[in-house]
């Protein structure tokens, strides 16, 4: 029997207070520091304690997400390198001719990044899919939100929440579940997975041609803008080489990872050390000597500043919802702090009594808590002992527990509808997380209600 304390009251109040405020569309940031102050004290008895954990845990949060901030920074000083000698449009003059239409552009975005992301993960797949392939969709007239959108539902959504290909996710799954891997990626479980993966492409591409109809200015502004920043630039011999150099150098950067499995950290860093060396070679080749130098310190200043203009608030906000993972309170409260998101997930399932309906809900809903620190896979081991339990206790499919409760970590976690989870995106695409999260709620709410039923059907 799990026994809740004054930390977990802490925790579900002020989420409920956070989510409230931002269905409300104001700004999260005052919320989350009151929360992580409250948790502070409570952990501490001290208010001066309270302080300290206050700044601790932004530290702690800024040290999580910093390779995300770097990465972003080095793709953005890349790409400030490329537009500078007209290599971005050049690059893109290929997929111009498939790509003519922002409905177009919007599932060619969005497979692209689909299938990436099963090789490299969606984190370094962002940064890679972004660079080349977000100027395309821009200029064709599809928003920087509704790329975003695209990006993040294909990428983090559908590809991430089966993982096919690494197995990352069904592996820690199954384990927790006691059935094999291969369970997790056929029959009823991958049905829920297609279910899933295509309502919510469907719900969101509905969505988008509504905004359309309704708001056609805002799609031709995008592009309108688009074009008006561009300044007309002499393309040389040099620029054509950097055009072909620059994807062929990442489709090895690709062909690496996938070849020597380098997955999440190491393949982010394989794509931020590539995009740092490209912008250097630009920049040496296209400029004086004495200029160069002072033009990759001003290429890498433009990117942290872009990167840390996104990254600020997030830092912050992170950082309360981090408080949730026990291994992160335990960092920042106390070496004794509990795993706030899991015990309260096993606290909800214990007091509800089994039926079909009952389980499927409650494997919904305690995915979806877990899956609130931002981070998909540590919600999969908690996921996949709910269906092990559930499965001997009530007789049902323990594939299709395990198989739902993944999913919806992945999703929520991994992550589509917390802004704290949509960061790499939105920073990529230079829009507000808050408000590429609102833009997926909607289709991923429908998404979650259409699997659950269709998993109590078949489990």
């Amino acid at each position: 029997m799990v026994n809740l304390g004054v930390l977990h009251y802490i925790y579900a109040a002020m989420t409920i207070i956070i989510v409230i405020t931002l269905l409300k569309k104001k700004e999260i940031v005052f919320p989350c520091i009151v929360g992580i102050f409250l948790l502070g004290i409570a952990s501490s008895g001290s208010i001066m304690k309270g302080i300290q954990i206050l700044y601790n845990s932004l530290m702690a949060s800024g040290i999580e997400l910093f390779t995300i901030i770097v990465v972003i920074a080095l793709v953005v000083s890349m790409s400030k390198s490329l537009t500078a000698i007209g290599a971005d449009e050049v690059m893109i003059r290929p997929i111009k001719k498939i790509v003519k239409s922002s409905k177009a552009a919007y599932f060619v975005l969005g497979l692209v990044m689909f299938v990436t992301s099963w090789f490299i993960w969606p984190s370094p797949a962002v940064a890679l899919v972004g660079a080349i392939m977000l100027p395309v969709a821009i200029e064709v007239g599809l928003p920087a939100i509704w790329a975003a959108v695209a990006m993040n539902l294909f990428g983090h959504g559908f590809a991430f929440s089966g993982d096919f290909v690494i197995q990352g996710a069904p592996q820690i799954t199954s384990k927790s579940a006691g059935i094999a891997v291969t369970e997790m990626m056929s029959g009823k479980a991958l049905i829920l997975w297609v279910v899933m993966g295509c309502t919510v492409i469907l719900v969101s591409f509905i969505m988008l041609l509504r905004e359309m109809r309704k708001e056609p200015s805002n799609f031709v502004a995008d592009r309108t803008m688009n074009q008006i920043s561009k300044q007309k630039i002499k393309t040389t011999k040099f620029t054509y080489f950097i055009a072909v150099f620059t994807p062929a150098v990442f489709i090895v950067d690709v062909v690496l990872m996938v070849k020597f499995n380098i997955i999440g950290g190491d393949a982010t860093a394989l794509i931020g050390g590539t995009a740092i060396l490209i912008m250097c070679l630009i920049t040496i080749c296209t400029k004086k000597v004495s200029k160069a130098f002072e033009n990759v310190t001003e290429n890498i200043r433009h990117g942290f500043i872009f990167s840390i203009k996104i990254f600020a608030p997030v830092i912050v906000i992170a950082a309360f919802f981090f408080m949730g993972n026990g291994e992160f309170a335990q960092k920042v409260l106390s070496p004794n702090a509990p795993s706030i998101l899991t015990d309260l997930g096993m606290a909800l399932s214990q007091k509800i009594s089994m039926s079909r309906a009952s389980v499927g809900i409650i494997q919904t809903i305690v995915a979806t808590i877990t899956g609130l620190d931002g981070s998909g896979f540590s919600g999969l081991p908690l996921a996949g002992s709910l269906a092990k339990t559930f499965a001997v206790a009530g007789g049902f499919n323990t594939s299709v527990i395990a198989s739902l409760g993944q999913i919806i970590t992945m999703y929520v976690g991994g992550g589509t509808i917390i802004p704290w989870g949509v960061i790499p995106v939105a920073a990529i695409c230079n829009v507000k997380a808050a408000d590429l999260a609102r833009k997926n709620l909607i289709p991923v709410a429908i998404g979650i209600a259409v699997t659950t039923i269709i998993a109590i059907m078949i489990m």
